[in-house]
């Protein structure tokens, strides 16, 4: 089995994860066992990477012994799940700017999980994060204005060739008077403009408002 569990329940989707940490919890969600494993239950209204999983993003976006660059981890919540599926072999690098809210996702998930190192620094400062060498991945989660052109220097930095930029663009940050779908249109224009290949836009609605989900390979 692998660290993500799509699983059809009463015809809806529910997505977990394998607990790096038996018996740890990060945000009070239920602890489930199949086949003698424990997995967390992976709410979608609380993170939008399950969101965007159930609503038809490959599960194995990001695998198994990945290295990767998330930005804006908030307290944990989601980079708490992608410590499980990345595993022991893999390595997620949180980035918050948030002193308060960096505190939380310390104590939540880095003092937990042996997998995560923390940065609390502005995501815009890119070369604080190469020290550990490029990612896999690099995943982008804050709400800036240009927060396209952020994590496109993030991975002209710190990406490996070939390697993936998941940016949840938040439409409403970008321009309150703009139709989101043409904001999230205009931010798939800026990738593709250098270079990269957009591979699938989730939106994600009903679980957040006016928010995508953007899947792309770096040139």
């Amino acid at each position: 089995m692998t660290n993500v569990l799509v699983l059809e329940k009463d015809g809806r989707r529910e997505v977990l994860t394998r607990n790096l940490v038996p018996g740890a919890k990060t945000y009070g969600e239920n602890l489930v066992r199949i086949e003698g494993k424990e997995y967390r239950a992976w709410d979608p209204f609380r993170s939008k990477l399950a969101g965007a999983i159930i609503k038809g993003l490959p599960e194995e976006i990001i695998r198994e012994g990945d290295k990767v660059l998330y930005l804006g981890t908030s307290t944990g919540t989601t980079p708490s799940h992608v410590s499980d599926i990345v595993g022991q072999k893999g390595l997620l690098i949180g980035v918050e700017s948030s002193m308060r809210v960096g505190r939380e996702f310390v104590q939540k998930v880095a003092k937990q999980r042996k997998n995560v190192i923390p940065f609390i620094a502005d995501a815009r400062s890119v070369e604080k994060f190469g020290s550990l060498g490029r990612v896999d991945v690099v995943y982008c989660d804050i709400a800036q204005p240009d927060q396209t052109e952020i994590a496109m220097a993030n991975c002209q930095s710190n990406l490996k060739k070939g390697g993936r930029l998941l940016l949840i663009v938040k439409a409403r940050s970008i321009d309150v008077i703009k139709n989101p779908r043409d904001v999230f249109k205009s931010e798939m224009a800026k990738l593709e403009k250098s270079g990269f290949v957009v591979e699938k836009i989730v939106e994600l609605s009903p679980f957040d408002k006016d928010h995508a989900l953007i899947s792309a390979r770096s040139p």
